[in-house]
């Protein structure tokens, strides 16, 4: 089985090739450009490099949302626009799911904060559990599962690091919301904490394909005419024009 998973809910762009267990390609880029700019590019690109096929991919997987109101739309229109073309599914990933699994098989709790402005981010609580009901063998790579201790939400980096010391446990922090907020949760936390490093610390779409993978086993697609994003709130037009924080 063979997606192609694109991701422009933050600030990076990011296209991944994946193959059942293998990341045929992928293209990050994080600069001075915005994604309408570069996704369709990039995806160009990567297909040209990678010589596919695009009658051979079986789905479209993407960052639903939260995030970025206008990057989820060009992402949103990119993957529709696959979808419809190649007449395949969509297979819609939360987008702080998708962060989270860059930390893949940590004992540690996962926590993806993206700043959402106004004081809030987007986040959620995960953690990584082995599959049940599983035999392995010896020598075979364990199988985890993602959960989440509390799902993606909108909320204020003083709630987030109250749950977070709920928890008790060790937390990994990542997302964009690290440089804005890192010295703010060193104040919060009583729990120990870290924070991910560069090649694991942003969104990137193979981990987005990872889980799509598992989507796709549990029938969870779209077709490509009834995906629309997940905001999780207003815009920040919509919510002058309600008179909302």
């Amino acid at each position: 089985m063979k997606i192609i998973a694109i991701d422009s809910s933050g600030l990076v762009a990011s296209v991944a090739i994946v193959e059942d267990d293998i990341l045929i390609g992928e293209y990050n880029v994080q600069y001075k450009k915005t994604h309408s700019q570069t996704l369709l590019p990039m995806l160009d690109e990567l297909k040209k490099m990678v010589e596919l096929d695009l009658s051979t991919v079986d789905a479209i997987a993407l960052a639903a949302g939260p995030g970025s109101f206008t990057g989820l739309r060009i992402g949103s229109a990119t993957a529709k626009g696959l979808g419809w073309t190649l007449d395949i599914p969509l297979v819609e990933i939360p987008t702080l799911d998708g962060l989270a699994c860059n930390l893949y098989g940590t004992d540690k709790l996962v926590c993806p904060i993206m700043d959402a402005r106004r004081n809030q981010v987007y986040t959620g609580i995960y953690e990584f559990r082995r599959t049940e009901g599983k035999e392995y063998t010896e020598g075979e790579a364990l199988d985890y599962q993602l959960f989440d201790v509390l799902p993606q939400c909108a909320v204020s980096i003083d709630e987030i690091a109250a749950k977070c010391n709920e928890q008790k446990r060790e937390v990994i922090f990542l997302g964009d919301g690290v440089p804005v907020f890192r010295e703010k949760l060193k104040e919060l936390l009583e729990v120990p904490y870290s924070f991910a490093p560069a090649h694991m610390n942003r969104q990137r779409a193979a981990a987005f394909a990872m889980l799509a993978f598992r989507y796709m086993k549990e029938g969870k697609t779209v077709k490509a005419k009834d995906h629309a994003p997940e905001y999780l709130r207003l815009s920040q037009a919509e919510r002058e024009k309600h008179g909302v924080n």
